[in-house]
């Protein structure tokens, strides 16, 4: 009898556990009558009543939902990973706790497990935000699809049902400061895409910051290009031709007589540029470096804090 494990990363979702509880034990209807269902709730150090919501949640469904609290906030990636290690399913899917992604998907995206696909990706075709943050999503996934993994699908994604397999090799790898869905990407199985729209958030608000995708990007782009450390070394060429070109200028213009270019001025800007470059430089440089070294003190990615498993 195959087991499907829904891994939900919730953060500050009292008001949504309820709802969303509800919504998936009703989704179970669209399922074959043979699959079992397990709902891995991982609170990421919520500093609200997420917990006791979950603990109702689950005296309610004593033998479908497992509670796993973390010691302390260590970011949705890391939460799903600590959701993938205690799942005990067949496949593995992950969900937002505000719904936004529709649980209905699931039934549709387990047809093609059966199948024998190991990654279903739920792929959106539209999004809620507007504006600036909608101009920064759209950025990210074309650079991302551009420069990083070309075989992300556009618009990107964070719904997603996989084989156990995948789920061993991500756990295997237990790589830090990374984007865990294009881990599964980078596995290079092949994988069908169901597009859909992604709802608006019904209740709650999200602490999906500006910080958080900074970092998000940043962690993505680096794990997966070598971009921009590619681009300090054709900076560095480019700047050197340009001098030594401008080198020569100066020398032939002393040999042939001529007047040199008084260029204090110019002279400052030139030297505050390739500051500014090599300040920039650094820093990316240091992202490298810092991850680098944060993988070799093989800290762990989560502290557990509690773990209620469903009863048998």
């Amino acid at each position: 009898m195959p087991k499907l494990s829904i891994i939900i990363p919730c953060y500050y979702n009292e008001v949504n556990i309820p709802v969303t509880g509800a919504e998936l034990i009703a989704n179970e209807a669209l399922f074959p009558s043979e699959v079992s269902f397990e709902y891995v709730f991982v609170d990421d150090g919520s500093g609200d009543n997420t917990v006791k919501a979950l603990y109702a949640l689950r005296q309610q469904y004593p033998n479908r939902v497992c509670v796993i609290e973390l010691a302390s906030n260590v970011g949705a990636y890391n939460a799903v990973v600590a959701g993938i290690e205690y799942a005990t399913g067949d496949c593995l899917a992950v969900l937002t706790a505000d719904l936004q992604d529709p649980p209905a998907l699931l039934a549709e995206m387990y047809a093609y497990w059966r199948q024998g696909i190991r990654l279903v990706i739920g792929n959106r075709q539209d999004r809620p935000e507007t504006g600036t943050q909608r101009l920064m999503a759209t950025t990210f996934h074309w650079l991302m699809k551009r420069f990083a993994l070309r075989n992300v699908p556009s618009g990107g994604f964070d719904f997603v049902l996989f084989d156990r397999q995948v789920a061993r090799e991500v756990l295997n790898m237990r790589e830090r400061n990374s984007n865990v869905f294009y881990l599964m990407l980078w596995l290079g199985y092949p994988y069908v895409n169901i597009p859909y729209v992604r709802r608006p958030r019904q209740l709650g608000q999200s602490r999906w910051t500006l910080s958080k995708r900074v970092k998000l990007f940043v962690d993505s782009f680096v794990s997966f290009s070598f971009l921009p450390i590619r681009l300090i070394s054709l900076t560095g060429i480019l700047l050197g031709t340009l001098a030594l070109l401008y080198g020569t200028y100066i020398i032939g213009l002393r040999l042939l007589g001529g007047s040199e270019p008084a260029g204090w001025s110019s002279l400052m800007v030139v030297v505050l540029f390739v500051s500014a470059f090599q300040m920039l430089a650094l820093g990316v440089i240091g992202e490298y470096v810092w991850r680098g070294l944060d993988a070799a003190r093989n800290r762990p990615l989560y502290v557990v804090k509690e773990v209620s498993e469903p009863l048998a």
